[in-house]
């Protein structure tokens, strides 16, 4: 739908600007009037060609919630905090969210209720806090909770991807190199080897042939990777394929290891944040499930959801799942037992993050060795098989 950028005041005199997402100029009026404005003006605001549009990262939000709960504390209305942080922010899309959610908290609606209608920017663990600290008076803590959860869960995602990113990056490149050596340096070899007339080294002609293909059919070479990517993303989206690729990434070895610590960190993490704020055990979990970030582990978490409406306690299905580790399923317990859910769940969250530290370190000084003797033997056996001939001829000579 078109914006309209427009400019009005209150009742009370005070002048009002912003933008409003509606079909006509006619009902951005209408909805003005209806929120109190009197003397509005509204244009619809230019089109704008954006070749990379400004997204609202994780990280904005966390930085806007940590100063919406010093305001907050310090007395100050909803909408005028939002006022506030408008005027503060440099970001352009971070300015529109905030205005977009200030004109909610004007219409009536409450900040979780509007929070909601932005699931891009506020996943549902976000909204259940934040309507969590609305009905206990107590949204300013849950807010600083909100992005100490935040901030950890960010440096967890940081750590994850990094061990990922080494890896990849590292066979990227040996690809492109080894790409660019079979298509434009092996051929000049070739037409310079065929004057000698002489019958030529084993890895040679492997190297030769190989040298062929790439050249021949370099759309296939290069088009293979991105039809793969393009496959697995396609495949990901189905229910069934995203089961199957989840539960092989947990089977990995060594990343698998990783990523299933990870994934109790989170766990855990986002459940003792979502008890210490007041939520229904019930209703945590199904949030818990949605943020847990793959399937098998989801569907783990709803069923252990089932086991708790029949009697059963929370350690019970996830035990029997032997996806979460016995340890957790035994603290947890404990945590059932004593009444200290909250602190356990904390405690397991906060070994796990040192854990995944201390396993990306490890899977990072294993990989390395790895991939230096792969591009060694890649790299440096075509270098070898290349001027085997050479060598021949000066022993010859």
């Amino acid at each position: 739908m078109p914006v309209f950028l427009w400019e009005a005041k209150t009742r009370k005199g005070v002048q009002k600007k912003g933008e409003l997402e509606v079909a006509s100029k006619v009902i951005a009026v209408a909805s003005l009037r209806r929120q109190g404005y009197v003397d509005i003006r509204a244009k619809k605001k230019p089109i704008e060609i954006v070749i990379f549009p400004e997204k609202v990262e994780e990280k904005d939000v966390s930085i806007f919630f940590r100063q919406l709960s010093t305001m907050i504390n310090a007395g100050l209305p909803l909408v005028q905090c939002f006022e506030l942080s408008e005027r503060g922010s440099e970001k352009k899309a971070m300015v529109k969210l905030l205005q977009n959610v200030r004109m909610g908290l004007e219409q009536g609606s409450t900040l979780g209720e509007t929070l909601r209608r932005f699931p891009d920017e506020f996943d549902r663990l976000t909204c259940s806090l934040v309507e969590a600290g609305e009905q206990g008076g107590i949204l300013d803590t849950i807010l600083l909770r909100l992005c100490a959860y935040k901030e950890k869960a960010l440096a967890l995602k940081g750590k994850i991807k990094s061990a990922m990113v080494y890896p990849i990056s590292i066979l990227a490149v040996a690809f492109i190199v080894t790409a660019i050596l079979m298509i434009f340096v092996i051929p000049v070899f070739s037409e310079m080897f065929s004057s000698f007339g002489a019958e030529l080294p084993g890895p040679t002609k492997i190297a030769m042939a190989i040298s062929d293909v790439f050249v021949e059919y370099w759309y296939i070479v290069f088009g293979a990777p991105i039809a793969m990517i393009y496959s697995i993303k396609r495949i990901y989206k189905t229910p069934k394929g995203r089961y199957q690729l989840d539960e092989l990434l947990l089977n990995i070895p060594v990343l698998g290891d990783v990523l299933r610590k990870a994934a109790v960190a989170r766990f855990c993490r986002t459940f003792s944040t979502l008890v210490a704020a007041g939520v229904p055990i019930l209703e945590a979990l199904d949030t818990v499930a949605e943020t847990a970030g793959n399937v098998v582990i989801e569907e783990v978490i709803l069923s252990s959801k089932v086991s708790i409406t029949q009697g059963q306690s929370l350690a019970e299905p996830l035990e029997q799942s032997r996806i979460f580790p016995l340890m957790v399923t035994q603290m947890i317990s404990i945590g059932e037992q004593t009444g200290s859910l909250e602190e356990m769940l904390a405690k397991i969250a906060d070994f796990y993050e040192e854990e995944v530290d201390t396993a990306v370190d490890a899977m990072t000084s294993l990989m390395e060795p790895f991939i230096m003797a792969f591009l060694g033997i890649v790299i440096g056996g075509l270098v070898i098989a290349m001027y085997l001939p050479i060598f021949q001829m000066a022993s010859v000579l």
